[in-house]
């Protein structure tokens, strides 16, 4: 058996084709045709009025949460299991990061949680959605609404998927997306932002091209990065973008392969199926070691890598970062079940390219082992 890594994306559409038009026509910076084609698709696909390209999704947060003008020592809700990329945007522009525990079973953070977190300094809330389900969004939208409070999706692990019908991406003031290889469009690296607001959308172009402006380039009124996608990226994308549909059909069908293979594994808790507002996307598939420690899970991960199966540990909790322990943050902090599944948590092979063969032996070698 040949080494299964946890990511294998496919490259089976237009994308050689799209991508020779740019070299062939030397349009391969941000200046190409293809930038604002895969913005213009981007946005219809996903009911949104504005789409900005950027060079990757951390790029997208940053500029999304600073267009919402956050001052010192405002709030912004966030769950603690997600990536450092979500408390650094919060951070880059002057706010105040709030954590949130996660639910037990969906691994996204509850309405309930940022109810009891919120504060007179509340400003915004960041709903993650994570690993293949989403946040519950009717009601998250509706608590934002009694407090008056912004929402920012982060839809980067969710492209494709829907809340109560509607497409993530399409919900609250502000989204983006990752086209990271493991993502379900991928651009290498590479990030999108959604909105329908115009100002919002006119700032975040103004802070992914270091804030020129139109009359008078090289004078700068504000500070901005260099975040511009290139357009090679934006041809990726847009051939990804029309396999789009293909890819939700596999990354489901794997993980309903991986449910029936592993549903015997009582040791494992698996990833819930469906909610009564979303069905699993299997973004990734993750399963959590029931009665494990941290010590036992990794060496469950290890026997799993000597049989040359790649996994990857879940996040760990933002409340237990060292970089933010050093800052001073989240000092005695504790939210138990995001430490819980961080410690016991993993997830499998689960790429585009993952085969049915593959599956097989991943889940007859973890149910040996677990």
């Amino acid at each position: 058996m040949d080494p299964i890594p946890v990511n294998i994306p496919l490259l089976q559409g237009r994308e050689l084709e799209l991508v020779q038009e740019c070299i062939t026509s030397g349009w391969i910076s941000s200046e190409g045709p293809f930038v604002q084609e895969f913005e213009e698709k981007m946005a219809s696909r996903f009911g949104r009025k504005h789409a900005v390209a950027v060079c990757n999704g951390t790029g997208a947060l940053d500029c999304a949460v600073r267009s919402l003008g956050l001052e010192q020592g405002d709030e912004v809700i966030v769950p603690t299991f997600t990536i450092i990329s979500c408390l650094t945007a919060i951070l880059n522009a002057g706010a105040k990061p709030v954590l949130v525990d996660v639910d037990p079973l969906t691994w996204n953070m509850t309405v309930k949680g940022v109810r009891e977190a919120i504060s007179t300094r509340t400003r915004a809330v960041m709903a993650v959605h994570l690993y293949g389900l989403p946040v519950e969004m009717e009601p998250l939208l509706a608590l934002a609404g009694e407090y008056g409070l912004k929402v920012i999706e982060d839809a980067a692990e969710a492209i494709g998927q829907e809340c109560d019908g509607q497409a993530c991406g399409s919900f609250g003031d502000i989204s983006t997306f990752s086209f990271y290889p493991n993502k379900h469009i991928t651009t290498g690296e590479g990030g999108m932002i959604l909105t329908d607001d115009d100002l919002l959308a006119e700032k975040c172009r103004g802070f992914r091209n270091l804030c020129f402006q139109a009359s008078k380039r090289f004078f700068h009124e504000e500070l901005g990065w260099n975040y511009r996608m290139t357009n090679l990226q934006a041809a990726l994308g847009l051939a990804q973008l029309e396999s789009l549909e293909t890819t939700l059909v596999r990354k489901r069908a794997i993980g309903n392969h991986y449910q029936q293979q592993l549903n015997d594994a009582s040791s494992l808790q698996l990833p819930v199926s469906s909610t009564s507002y979303a069905e699993n996307l299997y973004w990734v598939f993750g399963v959590v070691c029931k009665d494990g420690t941290e010590a036992s899970t990794l060496a469950l991960v290890r026997q799993l890598a000597e049989a040359k199966i790649g996994t990857r540990p879940f996040f760990w909790p933002m409340h237990e970062q060292p970089v933010f322990q050093k800052m001073g943050l989240f000092i005695g902090e504790s939210h138990p079940v995001s430490e819980r599944i961080a410690r016991t948590g993993f997830y499998l092979p689960s790429g585009t390219g993952t085969t049915d063969s593959q599956i097989r032996y991943v889940a007859d070698t973890l149910l040996r082992l677990a």
